[in-house]
């Protein structure tokens, strides 16, 4: 462990590992999207809508033409299926297998939750069985009916036990109704269905963080994941692979020794675009607060969940990226009725560099951010500190968005 990693060197191994380093880095188009999430190994979904939510956001942010139909017609296409990796998510198709852990431990009553009735779950399978795909509100006209044993929060219960057991699956969208089909209708032929094991699931776990990261840490492999057992089948892998000359561990300025790919380890990176990029308070980027905060010197934490006084930035700030710096943070919303995008608070924390410098790429971005949106007009309320005030509203005022 004689080789240091720069903190230079983590920032554009970082970005490079997740497609923040240049516009195009998967290309353009649904093809692109697949090869995002691929490369990403999973994109969370969320259901907040104060801007464009979480999973359409991450994934405009990687592919600069980006349309919600793609992530739907790919979910149609069998390439991408939803289940939950450490949070409600979109995952390549190809890698179903290493979910079937989770859903077996659920089939097999190991978890508190989901705890639906039997009875209700046999209805709702055998609906979907006999009458095709279905949808949570399909179940409540039926609950209305004359005569009927049930209501309809015991069967959307159901529908969701039975989707985290994996005898359903999600086979479309409409917005964020999801529709439920058998797993066996939706799950392509030639998809393995074969449980791995756990050495096999860490082994997954350890290549997709390196793919993905570039460089990664044993706490941030089984981030949100409990058990002994996968700890030390991660260790053992990491181990197996440092003797395969696969990989290397470094130390790393600012922070602990991390395991790296030794083809990364000897590339040299160019210096990131000069651009900005908004990301998603949910970017697979920044999952990782401790990681983002050693790299970047960038403490970042969604206050959405934190009660109104107690905020320090606003509801739903998304973090500023400046080629390869955080210069900030900008609390927005989306005012969809009126068409009209709002910049609430934006924060601007990194002094050192010219206002000058961002200025340009930040309105360019925040343009295309707004008309990916769906509005027409911006507003800027409040900026701090306020001595920046003047020149980054006479920069936004007046401007007219164009598709």
């Amino acid at each position: 462990m004689e080789k240091k990693l720069t903190s230079q060197q983590l920032k554009l191994i970082t970005l490079h590992s997740q497609g923040l380093i240049h516009n195009t880095p998967f290309g353009t188009g649904k093809t692109a999207v697949l090869k995002a999430l691929e490369h990403l190994g999973y994109i969370q979904i969320d259901t907040l809508s104060v801007v464009e939510r979480a999973h359409h956001h991450t994934l405009w942010t990687r592919v600069p033409d980006f349309q919600a139909d793609y992530l739907e017609e790919l979910v149609e296409e069998r390439k991408v299926f939803e289940y939950w990796f450490h949070a409600a998510s979109y995952l390549p198709m190809k890698d179903f297998r290493y979910v079937l852990p989770q859903m077996l431990m659920i089939k097999r009553g190991e978890s508190r939750y989901y705890n639906a009735d039997p009875k209700v779950m046999e209805y709702v399978t055998d609906t979907i069985r006999n009458e095709g795909p279905k949808k949570a509100r399909d179940f409540e006209n039926e609950s209305k009916k004359n005569g009927s044993w049930w209501n309809w929060k015991p069967a959307k219960l159901a529908l969701e036990r039975l989707f985290m057991q994996g005898d359903l699956m999600i086979s479309g969208r409409s917005g964020m109704q999801k529709t439920y089909d058998l797993s066996e209708r939706v799950l392509p032929s030639f998809i393995s269905t074969t449980e791995p094991t756990s050495v096999e699931l860490a082994e997954y776990l350890v290549k997709t963080n390196l793919r993905a990261y570039g460089f990664t840490t044993v706490k941030q492999i089984t981030h949100l994941r409990n058990g002994n057992e996968l700890k030390k089948n991660v260790n053992e892998i990491l181990q197996s692979m440092l003797e395969e000359g696969i990989i290397s561990k470094v130390s790393a300025e600012g922070g602990n020794a991390v395991f790296i790919q030794n083809d990364i380890l000897e590339k040299t990176f160019d210096p990131a675009d000069p651009g900005v990029w908004l990301l998603s308070p949910f970017d697979n980027s920044i999952i990782h607060r401790d990681r983002i905060k050693q790299i970047f010197d960038f403490d970042f934490r969604l206050e959405c969940y934190t009660p109104k006084e107690k905020r320090q930035y606003g509801y739903f700030c998304l973090p500023i990226l400046f080629g390869d710096q955080f210069i900030g943070r900008v609390d927005c919303k989306a005012h969809r009725k009126e068409k009209k995008f709002e910049l609430i608070h934006l924060h601007i924390e990194n002094g050192s560099i010219a206002t000058e410098l961002w200025l340009t790429p930040f309105t360019e971005t925040v343009i295309r951010f707004a008309i990916f949106n769906g509005c027409e007009s911006l507003v800027l309320t409040n900026v701090s500190p306020s001595k920046q005030g003047p020149a980054i509203r006479k920069k936004l005022s007046g401007l007219k968005l164009k598709k």
